[in-house]
C-alpha cells in the first residue's frame, strides 16, 4: 500500500504547476504533427469515465482498443458494441469480439469508426452548394492475439488496417498494438505498458482540381498517432459487498505533450458502478481547469445483470470538453 500510494504522489508531482514541478511541459509544440487522429478516441463508457486510465484495468472487449493484453486475463469470451455522438456532429462506433482459445491464448476482431453524415460541396465560384455531396469517414479494422505466459504476466499485440477517407482522397496503412499486463500479486495491484498506433509515416492519396485548374496528386505524410501509456492500478478497500479500484496512467503521445491520467470505480454488490475520471497535462495545476488539454474530467456508471445464459454489462460515460462542451458514449458488454 505503501509503494502504491509514493507511486500516485509522484505522478501528481509530475503533474502540478509551480517552480519545483519535475517535468516540465515540452510536448505541446509537437501538436498537429500527426494524422489519422480518430485513433486516439475512447470507445467505451467504462473507459471513458475512468478518464481512459484504464491499460492496467481492463480485462474484456474493451481491451481490444486499451491494451491486448486483457483479453487473454478473461475468463471467457466476450461481445462489446458502443457508440458516441461526438463532437460536431460526428458519430463513433465500436464493435469488438474475444474468443479464449485455450485457458492461455485468446483472440480478437475489432471495427471503429467515425463517420459524418453528407455535406454538399461548395466552391469559390458556388459557396450555396454544387448539388454533389461528400462525406469523412474514418475505419479501422484490427486483429489481436494474447497469451499468458504466467499467471502473472501477459502480452498482446493488434495488427490494424486502417482507412481515412475525405470526398477524393484517402489514407490507408497499417498499424500495431503492442501491450503488456503483470499482476503484481498483492493488494490487487496491477501493472500495464501499451504502444499503440506504431507505423510508418501516412499521406493522402488520390488527385485534386485547385481553382486555378492545376490537379494535385502529391501531398505531405505526417506521422500516426502513437502513444506510449504506462498504468497502475489497485484497490484500496474492497469487502464482501463494496470495493473500490483506483488507477494512474501516464500517457506519452508523440504529437502533444505527456498528460497524467487518474480514475476512481465504486463497485456495489458487482452490479453498480459509479465512475469517476481526471485528465491533466504535465505542467498543469491538478485542481480546476486544464488550460492545454481539450477535455480535463470525466465521469459515468454502469451496470450488470446475469441474464443466465450471459452476463450483460451496459456502460456510460461523459467527457468534459473545455471549448466544445461535451461528449456523451455508452456501451453494452456480454460476457459468456
Amino acid at each position: 500500500m505503501k509503494s502504491s500510494i509514493s507511486i500516485v504522489l509522484l505522478l501528481l508531482a509530475f503533474c502540478s504547476k509551480g517552480s519545483a514541478q519535475l517535468v516540465p511541459n515540452l510536448g505541446g509544440q509537437r501538436a498537429g504533427i500527426s494524422a489519422l487522429q480518430f485513433l486516439k478516441i475512447g470507445i467505451d463508457g467504462r473507459g471513458a469515465a475512468l478518464g481512459e486510465a484504464v491499460v492496467a484495468n481492463s480485462q474484456d472487449a474493451a481491451s481490444l482498443f486499451w491494451n491486448p493484453a486483457g483479453i487473454a486475463l478473461a475468463q471467457g469470451n466476450s461481445v462489446m458494441v458502443s457508440h458516441a455522438e461526438w463532437l460536431v456532429d460526428l458519430k463513433h462506433d465500436f464493435v469488438g469480439a474475444t474468443y479464449k482459445l485455450s485457458q492461455a491464448d485468446a483472440l480478437g476482431v475489432s471495427i471503429i469508426s467515425l463517420a459524418t453524415d453528407d455535406m454538399e460541396i461548395t466552391t469559390e465560384t458556388r459557396p450555396f452548394g454544387t448539388g454533389e455531396y461528400f462525406r469523412y469517414s474514418d475505419l479501422a479494422l484490427g486483429l489481436t492475439y494474447a497469451r499468458r505466459m504466467t499467471d502473472r504476466f501477459a502480452f498482446g499485440a493488434t495488427v490494424r488496417y486502417v482507412r481515412e477517407s475525405l470526398h477524393l482522397l484517402r489514407i490507408e496503412t497499417v498499424l500495431i498494438d503492442l501491450g503488456t499486463y503483470y499482476d503484481i500479486g498483492l493488494g490487487g495491484m496491477r501493472f500495464g505498458v501499451v504502444v499503440s498506433n506504431f507505423g510508418s509515416d501516412v499521406s493522402p492519396k488520390g488527385d485534386i482540381a485547385l481553382f486555378s485548374g492545376e490537379r494535385v496528386n502529391s501531398f505531405q505524410s505526417f506521422s500516426p498517432p502513437t502513444v506510449f501509456k504506462i498504468g497502475f492500478a489497485f484497490d484500496p478497500y474492497a469487502d464482501e459487498s463494496q470495493k473500490i479500484s483506483s488507477s494512474v496512467q501516464l500517457n506519452h503521445p508523440n504529437d502533444n505533450a505527456e498528460q497524467v491520467r487518474i480514475g476512481v470505480e465504486y463497485s456495489w454488490r458487482e452490479w453498480l458502478y459509479l465512475r469517476l475520471g481526471v485528465k491533466r497535462t504535465i505542467g498543469e495545476s491538478i485542481l480546476g481547469r486544464d488550460t492545454k488539454s481539450r477535455d480535463d474530467y470525466s465521469l459515468g456508471m454502469g451496470a450488470r445483470v446475469s441474464l443466465g445464459f450471459t452476463t450483460a454489462q451496459f456502460d456510460y460515460g461523459y467527457t468534459n470538453f473545455n471549448e466544445l462542451g461535451g461528449a456523451h458514449r455508452v456501451s453494452l458488454s456480454m460476457s459468456y
